[in-house]
C-alpha cells in the first residue's frame, strides 16, 4: 500500500478538478446516475470546487457541501454561498480521530450521503464509511463512488494520492462490514478505461489533460450509449449504493 503525507493544498486534485469543470456532460451524465435516491436532506462529502454539487443546485435539490481542504472552502463558498438550495458549506474530515464530538450535530440527521471519488484518498476506508453511517437516519442512503479495478493503478493514482482501487466486491465488503444493506452496485464509464490506461500507462501522465477532457466531454453521448450496451459491468469507476 502507498504512504502519502496530507497535502493542505492539493495541487493535483486541483488541476482535475478543473479539468473535470472542463466536461460538462460527464458531470451531467455522473449526477443522472446517482440522482435518484439522493433526496430529501443531502450532504456531498469531498465537494471539491463544487463539479457535481452544481448538478444538483441547477435541479433544485438541497444540498450540504463539504471538503477537508480550507481553499475548496473558499471556493464553494464564493460560487454557492448565496444559493438558497444550499443547507451548509463546512469543513469535514471523515475520518477525524473525534469525528463523533466534531460533528455530533450531523450524527443522524441526513437522509442521503454521497462521496464520489474519495474514499480511495483515504487509508482507513472502513472507517471513513463507518462515519458515513453515523451521519444518517435510519432508512438513509449511502451512495459511494470511486475508481475501479486495482490493475488500471498509475501514475494518475499516485498524484491524486490514490490509496488503491476497488471492484464491486471490495467496495461492497465496506458496505456489508459496516451493517449497511446493499440496494444497487454497478460500474460507470466503460470508455473511461481506456483514456486512463492510456495517459496514465502509456504516457505516463501524472495529471489529467484539460484538451482530452473536452474531447471526451464531446462524446459523451455516445459513452452513455456504450454504457448501457455493455450492462454496467465494466468501467473506470464503480458505484454502491446502500441503506443503514
Amino acid at each position: 500500500m502507498s504512504e502519502f503525507k496530507y497535502k493542505e493544498y492539493d495541487l493535483e486534485g486541483l488541476k482535475t478538478l478543473e479539468a473535470m469543470a472542463a466536461a460538462p456532460r460527464l458531470n451531467q451524465w455522473m449526477y443522472d446516475t446517482i440522482k435518484k435516491n439522493m433526496t430529501g436532506k443531502v450532504l456531498e462529502i469531498g465537494s471539491g470546487i463544487g463539479n457535481l454539487s452544481a448538478c444538483f443546485l441547477e435541479d433544485g435539490r438541497q444540498l450540504y457541501l463539504t471538503d477537508i481542504r480550507d481553499n475548496y472552502l473558499a471556493y464553494l463558498k464564493n460560487q454557492f454561498q448565496e444559493n438558497q438550495s444550499v443547507s451548509g458549506i463546512r469543513k469535514l474530515d471523515l475520518v477525524h480521530p473525534d469525528f463523533d464530538t466534531v460533528y455530533a450535530d450531523l450524527l443522524g440527521s441526513l437522509d442521503a450521503l454521497f462521496a464520489l471519488n474519495v474514499v480511495e484518498h483515504i487509508e482507513d476506508d472502513l472507517q471513513a464509511i463507518a462515519n458515513c453511517k453515523k451521519l444518517l437516519k435510519k432508512g438513509g442512503r449511502l451512495l459511494i463512488l470511486v475508481p475501479a479495478y486495482q490493475a488500471l493503478y498509475n501514475g494518475f493514482d499516485v498524484g491524486l494520492e490514490h490509496y488503491r482501487r476497488y471492484n464491486k466486491k471490495t467496495l461492497s465488503a465496506l458496505f456489508k462490514k459496516n451493517n449497511i444493506t446493499i440496494t444497487h452496485s454497478q460500474y460507470f464509464n466503460f470508455i473511461g478505461i481506456f483514456g486512463w490506461f492510456f495517459s496514465g500507462s502509456i504516457l505516463k501522465k501524472e495529471t489529467i489533460p484539460k484538451g482530452q477532457m473536452k474531447v471526451y466531454n464531446m462524446l459523451v453521448p455516445i459513452f452513455r450509449i456504450i454504457d448501457k450496451m455493455v450492462l454496467n459491468k465494466m468501467g473506470l469507476s464503480v458505484i454502491v449504493e446502500g441503506v443503514k
